[in-house]
């Protein structure tokens, strides 16, 4: 892309971004906002990128490469949430990895790590590669193994609460991959809108407690921001499950 669409990119929404440019505009998007860290943060960035990139190479997300969700995710905590700290933005890069791949990470673990697990080998591959902080906060945005005899998606609110009453800078990560699902809710079609929505809508009250808090650290500008976000994707949640 030259100079002139690098430019329209940085006005346009993510979203416009994906409609109009798609996996490409997302990648240039992502390197345009990650232009505001020093080099080794960025090269770090850029990293997990690709890392991200090769572990979700065939995964799709309804019609669409699921590595424009983590793109998305990321450049909004740079762009929208303000957000300069480099481990945060890759994590929100790798956040699905321990959920989605964690064999392809364990394969690079010693036979002693993957002894504990396959994801907990991965966070250990992730904690190597990057930064112990980084495989903390994936970890703390991973689904657990749910219970069979219990309701997986209680078990899925609970989760999420719990993880993020402990980890301030894991609710930045969540927050925005919650938006991303939830406002962007209207770009997904089939029986999987009315599954989501039914599964998402009743974390918007505590997502919005969490966004306010004190200790989360995001400006207030930015915390306002990120409620009128969470109204707007429970407004779509109730329109759709009627």
């Amino acid at each position: 892309m030259d100079g002139i669409e690098r430019g329209q990119l940085k006005v346009m929404p993510i979203h416009a971004v994906t409609e109009v440019y798609g996996e490409a505009g997302l990648r240039v998007l992502f390197d345009v906002e990650s232009e505001a860290f020093p080099d080794d943060e960025r090269a770090a960035m850029q990293r997990a990128e690709r890392v991200a990139s090769r572990l979700h190479a065939a995964d799709k997300r309804v019609r669409e490469p699921y590595v424009n969700h983590l793109l998305r995710v990321a450049i909004r905590i740079i762009r929208h949430y303000q957000v300069r700290d480099p481990e945060v933005v890759v994590a929100a890069l790798l956040h699905d990895a321990v959920e989605d791949h964690p064999g392809d990470l364990a394969d690079l673990a010693s036979d002693a790590e993957r002894a504990a697990g396959e994801r907990e080998a991965a966070l250990v591959v992730l904690s190597r590669a990057f930064t112990p902080r980084v495989a903390e906060l994936i970890a703390a945005v991973t689904n657990p193994h749910y219970d069979p005899a219990r309701d997986k998606q209680e078990q899925y609110r609970e989760h999420v609460v719990e993880s993020l009453e402990a980890n301030p800078w894991a609710r930045v990560v969540k927050l925005s991959d919650f938006t991303d699902n939830g406002v962007g809710i209207i770009h997904t079609t089939g029986p999987k809108v009315r599954k989501a929505s039914a599964k998402y809508a009743p974390l918007v009250p505590q997502l919005r407690e969490f966004a306010l808090r004190p200790d989360t650290p995001l400006s207030d500008e930015v915390k306002a921001l990120i409620v009128k976000q969470l109204d707007l994707a429970a407004d779509r949640f109730r329109a759709i499950l009627g």
